[in-house]
């Protein structure tokens, strides 16, 4: 196997199983057995746990971005666009992976002063209010860029909530209100 094909084979061999049974109850040796490497391979690729966990935050929202991205713009110009962010939500809360947020399942994990995994996780939520963000500029839902950021990070919490809440109810309730909450403020 070719390097990068290592990598990434560790890489989402640990996103399915951090995201499925969580950072704190899935070991390196679990990560090793199941992508079928020798724990030198592992570490030749990953210092520690945790900077695999960064890869595993990294890949999984790549993927969640590119994905969501996808499906808005495939959507009909305007505040559908907006709107197919919840739609693309229902659709993942609707197969047998989810889960909830992999971002907040690990935040919830790892000790408050965990730096490196916390400010990536971060990072990775930044993105996403600049995708919507991005996607309310491009719809011209409102001109005032102090405003965009503004609407942009109330829909992201609304998701966040929506995420959250469907995945502690097991229903579909919350992506639904959160949906109808965006259609009020827009």
């Amino acid at each position: 196997m070719k390097t990068l094909t290592v990598r990434q084979n560790i890489i989402e061999t640990a996103s399915h199983l951090f995201y499925s049974n969580g950072y704190n109850l899935t070991g390196i040796n679990e990560v090793i057995a199941e992508a079928g490497i020798a724990k030198a391979t592992l570490y030749s690729h990953f210092k520690s746990k945790e900077d695999l966990c960064v890869a595993y935050i990294q890949f999984m929202n790549s993927k969640f971005l590119k994905d969501l991205e996808l499906f808005c713009k495939a959507k009909p110009k305007g505040n559908t666009q907006l709107f197919a962010i919840f739609e693309f939500l229902e659709l993942f809360y609707n197969t047998e992976e989810f889960n909830g947020c992999w971002c907040i399942k690990t935040s919830a994990e790892i000790p408050r002063n965990n730096e490196k995994i916390r400010s990536e996780i971060q990072l990775q939520k930044d993105k996403f209010i600049e995708l919507i963000e991005s996607l309310i500029i491009q719809n011209k839902i409102i001109d005032n860029t102090s405003e965009t950021r503004g609407l942009a990070q109330q829909i992201y919490l609304l998701y966040e909530g929506a995420v959250s809440e469907s995945h502690l109810h097991q229903d579909e309730w919350p992506i639904h209100s959160a949906k109808a909450l965006v259609q009020k403020l827009i």
